[in-house]
């Protein structure tokens, strides 16, 4: 569904990606794990067309998106959740989630898929009248991940969906996520500090380095590989 060749991304002259080759087939869940500042949040700016790319390509159900308008990529079905949720802070959560749907003409299929996001997320129903910005910071979670299935997306990227939610919560989001891929059938890229957790979830794994794939192999094999154990499991 989705493909890397290598890729490169400069901030400047600062090179923050140095040829990054990957592939995401659909209906999987793949997920990009490594220390701060590897470059696992560039890849995901970088196939939204929030960030230019310098070189390579990246391929989309085997169309060429690189450097494409990130409302184009939208509308193609490619979804991005950002790190640090980014919510409207002072509209409410039903203009939130109706601002995920802002491309679409469906209008018609707008309360069903509502619906479904209420039924996953039973707390933003709840808050539905609420300002997004007096939200919990897991709450703020689930309306970003609802506000970008509002776009009917065919492949979800999600950048450090647990960061800054406590930890009763993060259990929950990914049970979600699971839900998300296996009901819907969206394939997911995802980005996560809890490498553990994300291993635990994914089917298929790259370890990232200073901008660099150092690893990829299937979750499991990941999470019993004694390197990736000792750098980014606690040495479990």
């Amino acid at each position: 569904m989705l493909e890397i060749k290598n890729l490169q991304v400069r901030y400047g002259t600062i090179a923050a990606l140095h040829g990054i080759s990957l592939k995401v087939e659909r209906g999987s869940i793949v997920t990009l794990v490594g220390a701060n500042g590897a470059g696992k949040s560039t890849i995901l700016r970088a196939i939204s067309g929030l960030v230019p790319v310098a070189d390579g390509s990246i391929e989309y159900e085997g169309q060429p998106i690189a450097n494409l308008a990130p409302h184009k990529i939208v509308a193609r079905g490619l979804a991005h959740v950002p790190e640090g949720r980014m919510v409207f802070a002072n509209l409410t959560v039903m203009e939130n989630l109706l601002m995920g749907a802002y491309l679409r003409r469906d209008r018609a299929a707008f309360p069903k898929d509502l619906d479904y996001i209420f039924g996953i997320f039973p707390r933003l129903k709840e808050r539905r009248k609420q300002t997004a910005g007096t939200l919990s910071g897991g709450e703020q979670q689930m309306l970003a991940i609802g506000r970008a299935l509002m776009s009917k997306p065919k492949c979800l990227m999600l950048d450090e969906p647990s960061l800054g939610i406590a930890p009763i919560l993060v259990r929950t989001i990914f049970e979600k996520i699971i839900e998300i891929n296996q009901e819907l059938g969206i394939t997911i890229l995802l980005v996560e500090q809890n490498a553990n957790l994300a291993l635990e979830i994914s089917h298929r794994g790259y370890v990232l380095e200073t901008g660099r794939i150092i690893l990829e192999d299937s979750s499991e094999a990941l999470r019993g590989n004694q390197q990736v154990r000792e750098c980014y499991l606690g040495g479990e």
